[in-house]
């Protein structure tokens, strides 16, 4: 049995609330309201159904949340919107035409009620595609090549600019790439801290495990992996032929099955400072991946 409440769209909506800071330009979390987006596997990786509220405990900054405080829960396949970032950089020369077929092959996993955009990026950020709902990839996309630096922490704080605006509650940043930054202005705090503002969800495909040019490109891979683990997406490390398809599959299926819980912190404080998050559940033998905290607003 699912808790619900009259009001549980404008909740959501007020936590959905954010503004860039002009100290650091990070999007910033309004603390009215913290949106919990939770993936709950079993030990077959299959994703869990039928949960209560009353099965998760969620701490701040390891202090439990009181069930009083709990404002909303739900599991429903509800609409996402999701930004795919292509690295369009020179190392990715040999591997662009795969990203771009792993693009194609996420947009063509949409269902109708979502949406996505496409960026690219190299030593700049350039949109590819606005939202949509549609299937097909952008000609212009066609028309890349690959050169440049790689921009990837600007391409994340940018994509969740993008994604601020959105209504869905589900947000995901899908990035392909096969190596770390090397020209932002951005550093990787900042890029996970946008993420986190908008409870958007990094997806991170490692392109540099196709074992094409030399070992160096793997470099990318512990930050990658970062960005997934600390805003409770994933990272994929084997991204080719059926391992790479049912990743996506996979992805798209995740996104539609988690479960949203949000609740009113006690600290309502504006100081700017970092706030862990930890959830866990009443059964051991379950999984559950999520943000790893957000940071308050500062004034």
């Amino acid at each position: 049995m699912h808790i619900r409440f009259p009001f549980i769209v404008a909740l959501v909506l007020i936590a959905a609330v954010t503004a860039f800071a002009q100290d650091d330009d990070v999007v910033r979390v309004n603390t009215e309201l913290v949106v919990l987006n939770l993936t709950v596997t079993d030990k077959s990786g299959q994703y869990v159904k039928g949960l209560k509220a009353s099965d998760f405990k969620v701490y701040e900054d390891g202090v439990e949340v009181k069930p009083e405080l709990i404002a909303s829960f739900s599991l429903q396949e509800s609409p996402y919107a999701a930004v795919v970032l292509l690295d369009s950089s020179g190392s990715m020369e040999a591997r662009f035409t795969l990203a771009r077929s792993a693009a194609i092959r996420f947009l063509d996993g949409l269902r109708e009620e979502d949406v996505a955009a496409v960026y690219s990026f190299d030593s700049k950020v350039e949109r590819v595609q606005e939202f949509s709902g549609g299937r097909d990839l952008a000609p212009m996309a066609y028309g890349i090549r690959a050169q440049g630096m790689t921009t990837l922490n600007d391409a994340i704080v940018e994509a969740a600019r993008t994604l601020a605006d959105r209504p869905e509650n589900r947000k995901a940043i899908i990035v392909l790439s096969d190596g770390m930054d090397t020209f932002s202005k951005a550093t990787s705090d900042k890029a996970v801290e946008s993420a986190l503002a908008i409870g958007a969800s990094i997806y991170a495909v490692d392109m540099s495990d196709m074992r094409v040019g030399n070992a160096a490109g793997r470099s990318g891979a512990p930050q990658l992996r970062g960005f997934a683990e600390k805003t409770g997406g994933r990272f994929i490390s084997t991204p080719g032929g059926q391992a790479m398809r049912d990743a996506f599959a996979g992805i798209a299926d995740e996104l539609g099955k988690q479960y949203t819980l949000a609740y009113r912190p006690l600290n309502q404080k504006h100081d700017g400072k970092w706030r862990a998050l930890e959830v866990k559940l009443s059964r051991d033998d379950l999984a559950v991946r999520t943000r790893k905290g957000y940071r308050a607003p500062k004034r």
